[in-house]
């Protein structure tokens, strides 16, 4: 398997994750959270990434490389930011209580 369909397979195995995530509790800066992380993290890998290439810590198998490089990383080292920037928001809120404080307020007036 090439360094690109493996991680296919975990983005793909993550966005199923945030879809799930964002559909059922409608969290109302989810998917802008995504984003934001989503282009740090990007940024920060393509750096550092580039910067460990370029001072020879490691080396990729070139067969098993798409070819295309952004600076001197691979694209399909971006997989992995982009994994963890679907699945850690979507565990975050996943984790964390399933109504908000204001929910609760509205739900006792309501009642009132």
């Amino acid at each position: 398997m090439t360094y690109l369909g493996l991680g296919l397979l975990f983005v793909a195995a993550c966005l199923v994750v945030a879809v799930v995530t964002g559909l059922r509790r409608r969290e109302p800066h989810f998917w802008s959270s995504i984003a934001l992380t989503a282009v740090v993290l990007l940024v920060l890998t393509v750096v550092f990434d580039s910067l460990m290439v370029a001072s020879d810590l490691f080396r990729y198998d070139e067969a098993n490389l798409v070819g295309v490089r952004i600076w001197l990383t691979p694209v399909e080292d971006l997989a992995w930011p982009i994994a963890a920037a679907l699945l850690l928001p979507s565990v975050w809120v996943l984790l964390g209580p399933s109504h908000r404080p204001a929910d609760e307020a509205r739900e006792v007036d309501r009642v009132r």
